[in-house]
């Protein structure tokens, strides 16, 4: 059988198995040549391809030399490679991400080994390492800030979740596939991410807490989180939003670029979109017309904020407004989810929701069709109503023939 599922026990007394390629190849010459690989594959169909491959490298005479070009390039050779592709491909700040993952993650793990040696059984071993590292166990800077400072303190190394596991898979299979797409390897093997992931919770402001939040908001702060809260823009689209993307006589806020690290780039999805503005906003807006420059929000200079000068401002809202929680803290992108969170509570359609915050697909929109405990509460109150006397169907539809002959 030159296609079979080989099963063994390692050394930890953990069972294994793998779908491996074992036959003999006869040559011209009558000289018999055995193969026996693991298929970068795991299914039958893949290792029977697999096979193929390998009997048509035989057949050209091109079976070794494929297999020394490949063990020449390591998987720290491809990395800039990789990156190369990420800058002509991504957004600024997936190729940030990328580049994280990799010096922290896949490197030291994966750095030195031959891309053609990175197969199923290494995989996993990478996943049981990812799983025991902890959070903390980045290397902290020799100058922090005093928000990591404050964030150190009193907190407790956390393993890694495993959605953030998941993100260092799909980079580490993006590689792969890349490497596979490039010829550098005959095959990407199957990088399998951990499913049924619970979606990570996020939180909100009450109705309340926003209108508290920008009436004790410092005055010039107090249009930005206003605009946050009922224009759902994310961070970047804030500090990006520039005074020709607003129609304010048709009350409209065009959404064209967000800003990341200094770098202009369009909106995440890749798409422009337009947000209807509510007569508060537009008339906040007006009221707001500065000379400093073309950003909405600027600096005394005119530049445009960062995320480190817009943090300190919103916590001193949160606590001028009373506003607190018993875990983590709200931040700009919670005023996010406020904005779509309201929006579902008033009985917006989801489809409706999904266009003004600029999801990509339905699903991401669902994660608003939640309702407060207080309207939950009040939606049940129904079932508590007197009953509504029964009406004779017939009746109706008598009626209505007569309306409608």
């Amino acid at each position: 059988m030159s296609v079979r599922l080989r099963k063994w026990t390692t050394k930890e007394g953990k069972s294994e198995e793998a779908w491996q390629v074992d036959f003999v190849f006869q040559h011209t010459d009558g000289r018999k040549q055995r193969v026996v690989k693991f298929s970068p594959v795991q299914t039958r169909r893949g290792a029977e391809q697999y096979e193929r491959e390998l009997r048509n490298a035989l057949l050209n005479g091109t079976f070794g030399k494929e297999q020394k070009s490949e063990e020449r390039i390591t998987l720290a050779t491809f990395t800039q490679r990789f990156l190369t592709f990420s800058e002509n491909n991504n957004k600024n700040s997936s190729v940030f991400s990328k580049r994280q993952i990799l010096k922290h993650h896949i490197t030291p793990f994966f750095g030195e080994m031959a891309l053609a040696e990175i197969g199923p059984a290494e995989i996993e071993d990478f996943k049981a390492l990812m799983r025991s590292k902890r959070s903390a166990a980045r290397a902290r800077k020799e100058a922090p800030t005093k928000a990591a400072i404050r964030k150190r303190q009193n907190a407790d190394a956390k393993p890694l979740s495993l959605k953030t596991i998941n993100n260092v898979l799909t980079v580490l299979h993006k590689l792969l596939s890349l490497a596979e797409e490039q010829r550098v390897i005959t095959q990407a093997p199957r990088v399998r991410l951990f499913g049924k992931i619970a979606k990570p919770a996020f939180d909100f402001l009450s109705f309340d807490e926003a209108e508290r939040l920008v009436a004790a908001a410092e005055p010039e702060w107090r249009l930005v989180l206003l605009v946050a809260l009922k224009s759902g823009l994310r961070q970047g689209e804030l500090i990006g939003l520039q005074w020709n993307d607003l129609s304010l006589p048709q009350g409209l806020l065009h959404v064209r670029r967000t800003i990341w690290r200094g770098i202009e780039g369009l909106p995440k999805g890749g798409r422009e979109r337009t947000v209807d503005l509510p007569a508060s906003v537009v008339d906040a807006l007006k009221a707001h017309r500065h000379l400093r420059g073309r950003f909405v929000f600027c600096q005394e200079d005119g530049q445009p904020l960062t995320p480190g000068k817009m943090k300190a401002p919103l916590r001193r809202a949160l606590q001028a407004a009373g506003i607190t929680r018993e875990q983590g803290q709200i931040g700009w992108h919670d005023l996010r989810h406020t904005y779509g969170s309201h929006l579902a509570m008033r009985a917006v359609p989801l489809k409706v929701v999904q266009e003004l915050m600029g999801h990509a697909t339905i699903e991401m929109t669902m994660r608003y069709a939640h309702l407060s405990p207080d309207t939950r509460r009040e939606a049940v109150s129904v079932l508590d109503r007197p009953s509504v006397p029964a009406c004779d169907i017939r009746a109706t539809r008598a009626v209505e023939a007569c309306n409608h002959p």
